[in-house]
Order: structure tokens, then sequence, then C-alpha cells
């Protein structure tokens, strides 16, 4: 235990030879010793001091406390017998206490980062393991005929018997890397992976810089965090679904490609595999495409311009966003003078130099018939979903769509790109002869009307969809009238919106109506409004009938009546319907004029969608997404996916039977007489347009749904065009 100089007043560890310290070190312990600081006499101590003390290698720490007091003392080991008191009280005591504050602080970081790593790894470490041995099983099953793969698909109908065959042209535009132009290399490390011939596949520290800006920009990218190794693993093998697994495989991924492959061969693979907008992948492709020239005959300028199309191909599609292509261009003979590839006179040449870009050339694998542009639609957007893309259809504003819409348009490219080269078995429920029956129809109801435009198309047009109600699947699609020697490049069965008229007045007021306590022999007002009534319309011919029943109000086609349940159920409830049946083409406008129950569309609604909605009223109110895909398999069989109809309750299954009853009358009593098929139960609905511009028919029986369009592509009127003239007759043949 120490002993206590008197004398002194400070405290002294036991057993040392030194000197006890002098006045100027004296344990002040009261105003009154502040007074007498050369008094030699003992401190008066009112009450025993309590004395702790401890020791720590070459540090004793003794600690003096009376009632409210407390005064510390360090005294550090010089040698064998002398001693050093440390600093002021104040400050030996704060360091003492501070020390002690920063081991616990550590020692419960220590701890909880221990225990976050051994959470972790129990409920992420088995996964990470795993995908990185799937990453490494698929480099290692990989070899250079992987990177330039290019096989046949084939498309089966119904059947199981082939009905088309989808071959691509990669093998053509393949470049050894001796044959890639030295400028495209530059380019494209220069402004996608400086860092190439550095890192082992990931650059660590660019990931690291892509989240610090992530995070400084408030969550807008605006650096990348992938090398062009990383990018060619995603391209190549996976999809484009955000999820930490799909970036963790894409790390082990890249980093495998880096160990089997040379820089060479991976900058070979990744020029001839990356995605240059319009159908283009690979840089000679592109080069041909956009510049008619092979791609050693690039220039330094036409080289740093197709370099920029790939970070983002349809905001740099040079075709329709010129100005972006060329800014980005710029950007990257930038980054290439600055990173000292070209010197000062080549960079001033190049972004002087003029940018003329060709027009598209006709496809040499043009679809040649309408099955073969639906399937490849259909097909798509099934790889589009087993890659994780979400489909959207309802929008908050404008710029939300149009952020959506140039997503699906890079992702709709990069999957329809498989069609031609992965060497898929297309299996459809396509049936060859409910096809043929309905393009005949089509073709013979129209023969009468021959006039072409400039390209050779005839003007009258129509277009139909026939779906199984057993399956909901798509069975015959018709997109025009079929022409020799004419590739089809428009399917207007699904890709040109039409009003539909009166043909959407069971889907859009009447089933809700149903639905909403109404019945067919509900009384409706037929009669004429007034002209104080702001969403004022009139009837067909001007009939009006009076106080009639909702079932008479649909048989004669009433808009009267019609615009009057509209008003009382509310454009937002309706619509919501047609929302739930995927009709992508509806408008802000659509929801602000009441004109849209009768037909009035911004853009309108096509014959597939509308074959949809006929089909959901016979399926008891379940809306079920057309398409013509029943599986995808590889080459070898094994099944890629598989369409399982994605099923939705629109209508109550009471409003949906009680809607069909009502369209049963319509061909028996109402605008739709005729198209009764003979023993057969028939219901349906006739849709004109004003001034005779459109015309349509959408009927089932308890094994088909189908409904047809009939009008100009450029719409005006067409003599003697109404629902049950031409549309009836072709839904009945």
């Amino acid at each position: 235990t120490p002993t206590l100089d008197t004398a002194s007043k400070t405290p002294s560890p036991a057993g040392t030879t030194s000197p006890a310290p002098n006045n100027s070190q004296t344990v002040k312990a009261g105003q009154s010793a502040k007074n007498n600081r050369n008094t030699q006499s003992a401190v008066k101590i009112k009450k025993p001091w309590k004395i702790k003390v401890s020791r720590k290698k070459k540090k004793v720490i003794l600690q003096f406390s009376r009632s409210k007091q407390t005064k510390t003392f360090i005294y550090v080991k010089k040698g064998k017998s002398k001693w050093k008191k440390m600093g002021s009280t104040a400050k030996c005591r704060y360091e003492f206490k501070k020390k002690h504050k920063k081991k616990k602080v550590l020692l419960k970081v220590s701890v909880v980062f221990l225990l976050l790593v051994v959470i972790g790894w129990f409920t992420f470490g088995a996964k990470v393991m795993k995908l990185r041995s799937e990453a490494k099983k698929l480099v290692a099953q990989s070899s250079e005929e992987t990177f330039k793969a290019s096989q046949t698909s084939i498309v089966y109908d119904t059947n199981g018997k082939q009905l088309l065959k989808f071959k691509g042209e990669k093998d053509v535009y393949y470049l050894k890397y001796k044959e890639l132009p030295v400028y495209v290399i530059a380019a494209v490390i220069s402004v996608e992976d400086k860092n190439f011939y550095k890192h082992s596949g990931v650059d660590y520290k660019g990931i690291s810089r892509a989240a610090v800006s992530y995070v400084v920009h408030k969550g807008r990218i605006t650096q990348g965090g992938s090398t062009l190794t990383q990018q060619l693993a995603k391209t190549v093998f996976l999809n484009r679904q955000k999820t930490w697994k799909r970036k963790v495989k894409e790390i082990f991924m890249a980093v495998e490609l880096e160990r089997k492959y040379s820089k060479e061969q991976i900058l070979e693979f990744y020029l001839n595999n990356v995605y240059y907008a319009n159908g283009y992948y690979g840089i000679q492709a592109a080069s041909q495409g956009y510049f008619r020239k092979d791609a050693k005959n690039l220039t330094m300028s036409e080289a740093a311009f197709l370099s920029a199309i790939p970070n983002n191909p349809t905001i740099y599609d040079p075709r329709t966003n010129k100005e972006n292509t060329i800014k980005r261009r710029n950007k990257i003979l930038k980054d290439m003078y600055e990173q000292k590839l070209i010197r000062k006179d080549q960079y001033e040449e190049a972004i002087n130099e003029e940018i003329n870009v060709k027009s598209a050339q006709k496809s040499k694998t043009e679809k040649k018939n309408y099955v073969e542009t639906y399937v490849i639609h259909c097909a798509t957007k099934e790889i589009m979903k087993q890659k994780g893309f979400e489909f959207k259809y309802d929008f908050s504003s404008t710029s939300e769509k149009k952020k959506y819409q140039e997503e699906y348009d890079k992702m709709y490219a990069e999957c329809k790109r498989t069609l031609y080269s992965a060497g898929y078995h297309i299996y459809t429920s396509i049936d060859p002869d409910v096809q043929k029956q309905l393009q005949s129809s089509v073709d013979n109801a129209l023969s009468g009307y021959t006039e072409k435009d400039k390209n050779g198309i005839y003007k009258t047009q129509a277009s139909g969809t026939c779906i199984d109600n057993d399956t909901g699947k798509v069975v015959a699609i018709v997109g025009g009238r079929e022409q020799k020697n004419i590739g089809y490049t428009l399917n207007r069965a699904f890709q040109s919106p039409r009003q539909p008229g009166s043909a959407i007045k069971p889907l859009l007021v009447y089933a809700p109506a149903l639905e909403h306590g109404w019945s067919a022999g509900s009384t409706v007002n037929d009669s004429p409004m007034s002209t104080k009534d702001k969403n004022r319309v009139r009837n067909s011919h001007g009939s009006y009938s009076g106080q009639i029943s909702l079932r008479r109000a649909v048989q004669k086609s009433s808009n009267v009546a019609t615009m009057r349940i509209y008003e009382q159920l509310t454009p937002k409830t309706c619509l919501k319907y047609l929302e739930e049946m995927n009709f992508k083409y509806l408008t802000d406008s659509d929801y602000k004029y009441y004109t849209t129950c009768i037909g009035g569309f911004t853009k309108g609604t096509t014959s597939e969608e509308m074959a949809a909605g006929y089909a959901t009223l016979k399926n008891d109110g379940v809306y079920r997404e057309p398409t013509c895909i029943s599986k995808i398999t590889t080459s070898d069989g094994d099944e890629v996916m598989s369409s399982s109809t994605k099923k939705r309750r629109v209508y109550s299954t009471n409003a949906a039977n009680a809607m069909t009853d009502v369209l049963k009358s319509v061909v028996t009593g109402g605008t739709g007489v005729g198209a009764k098929v003979p023993n057969v139960d028939t219901a349906g609905k006739t849709g004109t347009t004003s001034l005779n511009k459109d015309g349509w028919f959408c009927g089932f029986t308890p094994y088909y749904t189908t409904t047809v369009w009939v009008g100009y592509d450029s719409p005006r009127t067409l003599e003697d065009l109404y629902g049950s003239t031409y549309p009836l007759t072709i839904w009945e043949n």
C-alpha cells in the first residue's frame, strides 16, 4: 500500500526510495490549502480519505475520494526506482476514463460485428456458396462457342407439328480479336472499364465509387460499378433481375471468366455480344447497320459513336436520339485523350467529324405471316417474365411511364434476340385449321376492296383474334388481309389500337352495373338527354324508347342509357375493370371524357384485348392473360419455362353469367341478329364508331371467343360499315 507524505500531502507508491514530490505537486484539498501553498504542516483532514489503488504494467493509479471530492494521480515508473507524476489531476482523470471508455466501445463494436458475421453467415452463407458453385459450373462448361452460338429456334403448333423456324445470323458477324478495330477497343475500355487490364474480373474500387456516388446523388445512379467482364457474364449467362443473388453470381462468374479466358478473349466475346440498339448485336453488325461498312474501316469518331450506344440502347439510339449519342461520343473521345490513348490532334479531328447514320435496311429475317409476328411477341414476353421483368399497365405520372417504356424496350430487344440464337423449341396453342378459317373469312369478306397504298398494301383492312375458352390461349390471330410476296411488318390484331364503339359497353358499363346492384330486368332511361346535360349523347338513328329494361338497352345499343349508368358508377369505377384486364392503351383523357363509355377512346383497343375481355365473361368473370405460348424448351428438351396462364377475378360469377345471358339476347333479338350459330349457345355484341370509321363484332360460343375489327389503317368513313355488316359476316363464317 502507498504511504501518505504528510509534509507534501502527496501520496507515493509503496516501497519507493525516490524523494517525495515537492510543493508544486501538492494535493489541493480545499480553498484553505490553495491559500497556504508553502505551509509544511500536515493537512487537516476532517474525514478519512478512501484510497483506491490499481496497477497496470508500469503505471500506478491512485484515486482518493472523500464526500464529493475525488482526486486521481497517475505515476509512471522511470527506471528501477524513479516514479514520475503525469499531468494535472483533471487531465489524468480524463485520460484514464477516456481510455477505459474507448476499450468498452471497441469491445461492444467487436462483439456486435462478430454477431453480425455469424448471423450473416447462417442467413446468407450457404446461399452465397451455392451461387459461387453455380457460377463456377457455368463458366467451366463454357467454351468459345458459347459466346458465338447461333442455333435455330423451332415453333410447334397445338398438335406438336413444326410451324415455323427462327434463324439468327450471328455467326456471320463474329470477329476474332485480331479483327477488332483498335479504336473500338480503346473507346470501350476508356468509357466502360478503364481498369480493365488491372483487375481480375471485379473492380472493387469502382464498386465503392459507384456506391458513394449513389448515396451522394440521393439514389440517382451516376456511375457504374460493373466491369466489362461482369457485363459479359450478365449478357451471356444471367438475367437482368435487380437482386443481390444475381449481382453476387455475376461477380463470381466474372472472376471465373478471368481465370479461364485471357483479356483479349474477354474483349472479343464482349464486343461480339453487346447490344447496339435496333437489333444489332456485336460491333460488326452495328457497323454494317449504321454505316454500311465493316468494323475494320470505322474512323475513330465512328468507333467512339458506336461505343456510346451499349450503355443505354434506348437513350443513345442513333436513329431516334442521335444528339444524345453525339454527346456521349464526345465524352468518350475526351476520356481517351485524358487517358493518353490518343493525341490532341486526333481528338480534335475526331470530335469535329460529322456522323452520318444510314437508314434501316429491310431485315433478312422479316416476318412472313401474322402467326410468326404474334409468336415472337408472346415468346419474347414470356422470356422477359422468366428473367424477372415486371409488366405494368397503370402509371402515376408521365415520367414514370416513360421510364418504364425505356426499360421495357431494352429488355424486349434483349429477349427477342435470344429467339434467334438460343435454339429454343417453342410450343404454341396455334391451331392451323382455325387460323386458316379466320384468314380466309377476312380475305373473302373484303375481297371487293382492292385499293392499295404506295407500298402495295390494301387500304381496307381487318384483324381478328380467336381464343380457346377451355385454356384461355389464342388459337388463331389475323393481323390483316393476306397478300402474296409482301412481308407483314404490322399485326393489327395486337399492334393497332382502334376505337371500339359500342362493343366496349358490356365490359366497361353493363357488367360493372350488374356487379353493383342492377339486373337484366332493371329499368333504365332511354329518353333523349337534355341540352343542359354536360355529358349529352344521342342514340344512333335518333331512336328512343323511354323507360326500358337493361337487357333491352344492350340489345338496341342505347347510348343515352349507357351514359346515365356510367355517370352513376363514375369513370374511375368502370375503367378499373379494363385496367384489371390489362387494356394498355388507356390514357388520362379516357378518364376525363365521359364519351369513353360509348367507345370514344383516345387511342382505343385491339382485337386481342377485346377477345380476352369477352372470354372473361364466358369464364365466369375470371381473366386470363392472352398468349399463344404453352412452353419453351432447350434443343435438348429441358424446360426453360412453362406458360401457366395468369388468372385474375375481374367480375363476380353472377355478374359475368348475367351479362352473358343478356348478350345471348343481342344475337337473337338485337343488333347482332344473324350471328347465332345453329344449335349452339351464342353471345355477342356489335360496335360501330362515328362516321362508320370502325366496325366490330365480339362474341363467343361455349368453345371459342372471337373478336373482329374492320376499317382503314388511316381512319376514314367506310360506306356500309357497321358492326352488323362486314365484322359480323367475318365472325359468322
